[in-house]
């Protein structure tokens, strides 16, 4: 969930691998009826995308093909869109949908939504379960303006368990970003922190919009509205231990969600702003 969104020119160039901006390839526009495109997870065998919209939208999800044309749209009608701000898939392909968004801080339904695989071939479908949550170490609802820690936009599924990662809106921003860990499994849970991590002191470049796990596991990539922060060679579920890198983009947009396509190549989808945007890229890792 949005309230507002500030466009700037300046590029900042804080990445410890160079890429140049030619490696940002536009391959589609979205279909003009998603405005406000808040999450993607891929399908390499039907090469299609699923996607969804965050607070204010529908309760549906949608699949676009490789040209950008809707191919088809769901209804989820046992679930409803509080703000649902990003999609994942298991290895079975059961979709998740997150309904974690937490601008002011202050929610405490906030829950998962699995949708089995054979579910996505209908019109109506409905989810499996509900995985309800909350993070131990918030006490107020909303917190002070300098502890503003509990929105999330970004996730993914890894061997049964939802990793999370935070949008800090705290008052003073300084770039942390906490993880947590949540099991895969229906019913009411506490989500577990594992770790913490900084990127920059600047929110407009640096505060997280979505997160992708590469599918042999070793490779995390984390979106901003510039760069995307990416963890390699780390053990376990330990990401933040292992190396963090940040690689710019050189285009700054509302970008909004991030995929692995294959163990190298990543898509992201950005919402259109002031007549920026509103379009699929991929973006190879070298």
């Amino acid at each position: 969930m949005k309230k507002s969104f500030l466009i700037v020119t300046s590029l900042i160039l804080l990445a410890c691998q160079q890429q140049s901006n030619s490696d940002l390839k536009t391959l589609y526009s979205l279909p003009k009826k998603l405005k406000e495109v808040s999450g993607i997870t891929y399908f390499p065998e039907s090469d299609l995308i699923y996607t969804l919209e965050d607070s204010g939208n529908k309760n549906e999800i949608y699949a676009i093909n490789s040209e950008g044309k809707l191919e088809k749209t769901i209804a989820i009608t046992n679930a409803k869109n509080v703000d649902w701000e990003d999609i994942t898939k298991d290895t079975a392909g059961n979709i998740y949908i997150g309904d974690f968004g937490n601008n002011d801080n202050d929610r405490q339904d906030l829950c998962i939504y699995k949708v089995p695989k054979e579910e996505l071939n209908k019109e109506n479908a409905v989810s499996q379960y509900k995985v309800s949550f909350s993070y131990p170490e918030q006490t107020e609802f909303p917190p002070k303006k300098k502890e503003l820690f509990y929105d999330v936009e970004g996730f993914f599924e890894y061997q049964n368990y939802f990793y999370l990662f935070t949008k800090n809106r705290s008052k003073g921003f300084d770039g942390t970003a906490f993880i947590y860990k949540i099991l895969n499994a229906p019913g009411t849970q506490k989500a577990f922190k594992i770790g913490e991590f900084k990127t920059c002191n600047n929110y407009n470049h640096c505060v997280l919009t979505s997160a992708t796990i590469s599918p042999d596991g070793k490779k995390i990539a984390l979106l901003s509205h510039d760069k995307i922060v990416l963890f390699k060679d780390f053990n376990g579920d330990s990401f933040n231990k292992g190396i963090q890198s940040e690689i710019p983009l050189n285009h700054f947009s509302q970008k909004e969600a991030i995929v692995f396509k294959n163990n190298n190549t990543l898509l992201i989808a950005d919402e259109k702003t002031n007549k920026i945007g509103g379009n699929v890229y991929e973006f190879r890792l070298k």
